[in-house]
């Protein structure tokens, strides 16, 4: 089954690596304050030159922090910061590839405050969402038609973690689909666990029995999460000790972390880690680093764990989220307490980048996502 999942992946992989003159870049921000930034804003990329027009408002929407994008690239979804005890708002929108625009559909509550990322599986068929504040997971089916429907599962975490300022209860940070299983797997950052799930025979989910659920260093504080093509390896950025974690999935032998390396050059107080993001060849992984205000690069080895391969850095602050672009040339990094996003040039054979010229201002810019411009 897994050598059919990394034929398929391999196959995926080389596609998406294929260049397209334009992509729409769809940016989630944080709103709010003097500076005005009121949603979801759109600039058009091209991969030719590394050129990023300045952004537009596609749709208003309060504190967008993350967008997902639906297999098709005809629906975009978004969940809002903030929410009460019945949860912050999940947000459907039709997408036009042709125009960029966004129409919304239809939202949902997430059931727990603090939505802060959002998932959908390979088919498109549903959507999972991590309450950071609730420490919950949840998931809704996902129409045809693109709208939010039924919810399938809700999942509340327990436990707490080793720091007791930021783990003194669960704050799920990061759900992903794991392909050709059927599991959902949720990075909760006040328990130091990767939460694994799987589908019930009535369509919901159940916690997974057995030796599923991956234990990661205590303190770590897993956050965000990139999966191998082939599956059977992952990368788990640790926010609160500023690490990257490589995970080995043996799921009948038990799934476990087999190596820990520092993103950091030297201790700087106050870092913490937020996105991680495997290159589309497969070749590297990058972790984001706040306060250090740098993008940590790692060649990945033969055996899929870590070698340390430098920082990209440059006029870079807070970099919460940032993104490659399909061909692969190209990194965008979102300075959120910089106002602005930032283009670099990649190099293939470093796994470095060079700063550009080339930068687009919005506001408190959370989330990078691309989807190609249709002709």
């Amino acid at each position: 089954m897994l050598a059919r999942f990394a034929l398929v992946a391999a196959l995926v992989a080389v596609g998406s690596a294929a260049p397209a003159a334009e992509h729409w870049v769809y940016l989630g921000t944080n709103t709010g304050g003097k500076d005005g930034s009121k949603g979801i804003y759109r600039s058009k990329f091209d991969d030719a030159t590394g050129k990023l027009s300045e952004p537009m408002l596609a749709a208003e929407m309060g504190s967008p922090s993350f967008l997902a994008i639906h297999p098709n690239k005809k629906f975009l979804y978004a969940v809002g910061a903030g929410g009460s005890k019945e949860g912050g708002p999940i947000v459907a929108f039709t997408l036009d590839a042709k125009t960029g625009n966004l129409v919304k559909l239809n939202e949902a509550l997430s059931g727990g405050p603090g939505p802060c990322h959002i998932s959908l599986d390979k088919g498109g068929h549903q959507v999972a969402v991590a309450n950071y504040g609730g420490g919950s997971t949840v998931v809704y089916d996902v129409g045809e038609d693109g709208k939010l429907g039924h919810q399938a599962g809700f999942l509340q975490h327990k436990g707490t973690g080793k720091d007791p300022n930021r783990q003194k209860e669960p704050h799920a940070h990061c759900t992903f689909f794991y392909p050709e299983l059927g599991y959902l797997l949720t990075a909760d950052l006040g328990t130091d666990r990767l939460y694994v799930y799987s589908n019930s025979s009535k369509g919901g989910l159940f916690r997974s029995v057995g030796n599923s659920d991956v234990e990661m260093p205590a303190g770590s504080g897993p956050r965000h999460f990139a999966l191998a093509p082939d599956g059977k390896f992952g990368y788990v950025c640790g926010e609160l000790d500023s690490t990257v974690n490589v995970v080995e999935f043996g799921w009948a032998k038990g799934n476990k972390v087999v190596q820990s390396l520092s993103t950091l050059p030297k201790a700087t107080p106050g870092n913490s880690t937020a996105e991680c993001i495997l290159s589309p060849d497969g070749k590297y992984v990058y972790v984001s680093n706040r306060g250090h205000n740098s993008v940590a690069v790692f060649k990945v080895k033969g055996d899929r764990t870590l070698e340390a391969a430098g920082h990209i850095t440059g006029a870079i602050k807070t970099p919460r989220n940032f993104n490659i672009d399909p061909s692969g040339k190209w990194m965008l990094i979102a300075s959120q307490d910089g106002g602005k996003v930032g283009v670099w040039e990649i190099d293939a054979k470093t796994g470095g980048a060079k700063e550009t010229d080339s930068t687009a201002s919005v506001s408190k810019c959370v989330c990078v996502k691309f989807v190609p411009v249709a002709k």
